[in-house]
């Protein structure tokens, strides 16, 4: 799979551009790789589409704050990029959500909807969007997953093709807006007249009318079934993200273009490791005997078990560091690594025989506290460790 360009480098803009300006961005490359203006350039069409794309993500502030966080990732992890669905924006896509970038006084405007089949140009209905949290445990999100999600929604109809109308022909156009879906009305005013628009009335913009209902979806033009959708979700991900899959939501009623599916992400507490960013952390308990003459342990760790060994005389508060043992981080090729956090336990309960020992050794000389210069206390060691 060739890799996706960057949306800013695309249409040669930076981060902090503001609306108005990416508009204009936009449009200039619109203009400039119409394939319509490039009849010979076969790359034309493909460098059309990837400037809408990319004006769809960063036109978007929610798209654009995932984008700019996350990268290309961030935006789904079966999605082909942006709102559109898979395989990218089609031309039908681009000409009916981005035309208005041009305004019906633009003098490109008449160029962009006559590109879209000439006349008025009517806005290609979408669908809305669905919603779903996904549960993942901490293997899953430190490694990426493929998962395979059950969901409901509304498809089209393939009985009546989607319009709504038995075996899908009992249709008409339109009468009062001759197909357009909108009404104009002329006012003479004393500056002169003008011209207003509005949705029709009669076929509430479709600009047909169903003269027979299909028996199946009852003129909806779609049904409700269960879909299982295959995502793949991207190692790193984090509690709240929110990734989509284009194309994968409902259909409108009597045709148009499917809504999203947007998938929230919600990561299952692990019984032992805890996240912290792109490393996790355990907390390891010893008994003072085991720190004072040394052991060797296993340590659960994302993926299993690993042994450490812990050297004689070691502290409480001694933090040990697995290198690589951590999750993958998001649109990246690093690894956290797992701190491994030593506490030596202190009973709680002795019995008669144990405290007689200890009794015995409590004057030893050894057993004196003698911390050193060079022995950091537990923030200079988390210090060392976070930000080192």
């Amino acid at each position: 799979m060739a890799t996706k360009r960057d949306y800013y480098e695309i249409l040669g803009v930076d981060k902090n551009v503001s609306a108005e300006d990416l508009k204009k961005a936009y449009r200039k490359m619109a203009i400039k790789y119409h394939p319509d203006k490039n009849p010979d350039d076969p790359t034309a069409e493909e460098k059309f589409k990837e400037a809408a794309e990319a004006y769809d993500v960063l036109n978007d502030p929610q798209k654009k704050a995932r984008y700019d966080q996350f990268g290309h990732a961030g935006l789904g992890g079966a999605a082909s990029g942006g709102g559109y669905g898979p395989g990218g924006p089609s031309m039908e896509d681009i000409f009916s959500q981005f035309g208005d970038v041009f305004g019906d006084d633009s003098p490109f405007g008449s160029f962009f909807r006559g590109a879209n089949g000439g006349g008025q140009r009517q806005r290609v209905r979408r669908g809305s969007d669905l919603r779903i949290k996904l549960k993942l445990n901490l293997q899953e999100v430190a490694n990426g997953v493929e998962k395979k999600i059950k969901v409901k929604r509304h498809v089209t109809c393939t009985t009546c093709g989607g319009n709504g109308s038995k075996n899908g022909t009992a249709v008409q156009t339109c009468t009062t807006c001759n197909g357009s879906g909108q009404t104009r009305k002329v006012v003479n005013t004393m500056l002169g007249q003008m011209v207003s628009t509005s949705t029709c009335p009669t076929c509430n913009g479709e600009g047909k009318i169903v003269t027979d209902r299909c028996d199946v979806c009852f003129g909806e033009g779609r049904v409700l079934q269960e879909d299982v959708i295959p995502i793949k979700i991207p190692a790193g991900v984090a509690e709240g993200i929110q990734l989509s899959v284009g194309g994968k939501g409902n259909v409108p009623p009597r045709g148009g273009v499917a809504g999203d599916l947007l998938i929230v992400v919600e990561e299952e507490e692990d019984a032992d490791l805890k996240r912290d960013g792109s490393n996790v952390v355990f907390d390891l308990y010893v008994n003072f005997v085991d720190a004072a003459i040394g052991t060797s342990v296993e340590v659960p760790t994302i993926d299993g078990k690993a042994r450490i060994t812990l050297e004689p005389g070691t502290q409480s508060g001694k933090i040990l560091r697995l290198k690589g043992k951590g999750i993958k981080e998001l649109n990246g090729y690093g690894r956290g690594d797992q701190l491994v956090h030593v506490n030596v336990w202190t009973p709680k309960v002795l019995s008669a025989e144990e405290r007689g020992l200890l009794e015995r050794l409590r004057n030893s000389p050894n057993f004196q506290p003698k911390p050193n210069k060079n022995e950091k206390g537990f923030f200079d060691k988390m210090k060392d460790f976070f930000h080192g």
